[in-house]
């Protein structure tokens, strides 16, 4: 890597390690296009879990911005975070899911072309991921998007949500919580009872820190959502 590539890779990630979202959000935007989405990239993979939650938020922010000035570069961005999903690009695809979510949520255009297969991650019949943990990123992905977009849920997605609420991971019960919740689709009645007093506790961020909720506050704010149905 040249000296200024990593001078630059340093530097942002100086501004994801800001305490301030907006500051952190006005340096990046300082940064040339063609050096930031790489550096974004690289920062899916980092060690911290709320560095590479910011890394993919910001990335949503960065396509958006690029989809506004030239669709079909923002295009070859998302294609390439797909691409790190795909068994033969021979990575894991770390903070992929969680960022398609943040760009398809920010951008309606590129949400027509890809939801699809967004939601296709869950599904068994379709491109359905089969890592543990990725699983967590792909449930976060989703239910980022639905909360910019609640009545895409089709039914299909939303009975593989409801069986997330089963997983004996905590995380993966709360970010389906969190999916269903956003869609507006979260029926108390449809959750097992252990749900409702569950009291494990779950970082969530919410759009530049983590703050840990317990899921059955969770399904207390749930319930106070309407639904589309």
């Amino acid at each position: 890597m040249k000296s200024y590539g990593r001078e630059t890779k340093k530097k942002v990630g100086n501004i994801l390690m800001e305490a301030d979202r907006k500051t952190a959000v006005e340096k990046l935007t300082q940064i040339p296009d063609e050096q930031l989405a790489g550096h974004l990239f690289s920062f899916f993979c980092n060690k911290s879990e709320l560095i590479k939650f910011r890394s993919t938020s910001a990335m949503g922010l960065f396509v958006s911005r690029t989809a506004a000035r030239n669709m079909e570069k923002a295009r070859i961005i998302l294609r390439r975070i797909m691409w790190n999903l795909n068994d033969e690009s021979g990575g894991i695809g770390w903070g992929s899911p969680e960022a398609m979510g943040e760009i398809l949520s920010l951008c309606p255009e590129l949400a027509i072309e890809f939801k699809s297969i967004l939601f296709s991650y869950l599904d068994p019949a379709g491109n359905y991921i089969e890592h543990e943990m990725l699983q967590r990123g792909v449930l976060w992905g989703i239910g980022t998007y639905l909360e910019a977009h609640p009545q895409d849920l089709n039914e299909k997605t939303k009975a593989m949500l409801y069986c997330y609420l089963h997983s004996k991971d905590p995380v993966k019960r709360a970010y389906a919580l969190r999916a269903l919740s956003n869609a507006r689709s979260f029926f108390c009645n449809l959750v097992p009872e252990y749900i409702i007093t569950d009291n494990s506790h779950v970082d969530f961020f919410n759009g530049w820190d983590f703050v840990v909720i317990r899921i059955s506050d969770l399904v207390r704010s749930c319930e106070g959502k309407r639904s589309f149905a």
